[in-house]
């Protein structure tokens, strides 16, 4: 089944816009009739049918809704310093989207390698892998902050830094909080947090957290805590 992403959707009928009516018409040659689904990104996961196949605004009638389609038990933000090759972190938000996460933050700290982001390039990968992992929730991407002024939004839930500072206790995920509850993880840069950062975000409340022994990667390390989230709460 073709999916589609309509967040904008709100009634029983729809109409694509030209990009999308143009892939369902022309790449796909999907005719009147045809089935698909689509997904609005709050939870809506829709099933609809073609009823005109005009390649610049194709319509349809949806013959079912299901709400909460697919709803996690958990809530998964991850503010994550932007890598200086922006194809990996493509990478992680195509992969952690897969996975499953509610918010991504790109943050930008004293080490960081990249200091501009373009959120809509970004929200394109994640909407590409949206649809294709058939999810009806749409993580949100904020836009770029400064990590002083990233610390200073409130976040009701459990608050985790990771980093490789020797000397300093750390312990894993497992360790550190419950299932079924708000995470917000903290990723730094390749040249890590500097001290100051981490002492800064264990006064504001957070814990301190380890991946292991091995050096990881920013995006390698963002997955991972990704995927730990996800396994603690399968």
């Amino acid at each position: 089944m073709h999916i589609f992403y309509t967040p904008d959707i709100t009634q029983n009928t729809y109409t694509l816009n030209e990009e999308e009516s143009k892939h369902c018409v022309r790449v796909l040659r999907l005719p009147v009739g045809s089935l698909v689904n689509l997904v609005d990104g709050k939870g809506g996961f829709y099933t609809a049918e073609i009823t005109s196949d005009n390649p610049k605004k194709v319509s349809l009638t949806v013959l079912n809704v299901e709400e909460a389609y697919q709803k996690r038990n958990h809530y998964l933000h991850i503010a994550v310093a932007p890598t200086k090759n922006i194809d990996r972190i493509e990478w992680f938000l195509e992969k952690a989207t897969e996975l499953g996460i509610d918010e991504i933050t790109p943050i930008i700290s004293d080490r960081s390698e990249r200091r501009i982001v373009k959120e809509d390039r970004l929200n394109k990968v994640i909407t590409a892998a949206v649809k294709q992992s058939i999810k009806a929730y749409h993580p949100k991407l904020n836009d770029a902050i400064s990590y002083d002024s990233f610390l200073k939004i409130p976040f009701d839930g459990d608050k985790l830094i990771a980093h490789c500072i020797d000397n300093v206790e750390k312990k894993y995920i497992s360790d550190l909080v419950r299932p079924r509850e708000r995470y917000l993880i903290l990723i730094g840069p390749e040249g890590d947090f500097t001290p100051d950062e981490v002492n800064l975000a264990l006064n504001k409340g957070f814990k301190a957290l380890t991946l292991g022994e091995n050096r990881l990667r920013t995006e390698t390390a963002a997955l991972a805590t990704c995927f730990e989230i996800n396994y603690l709460n399968r």
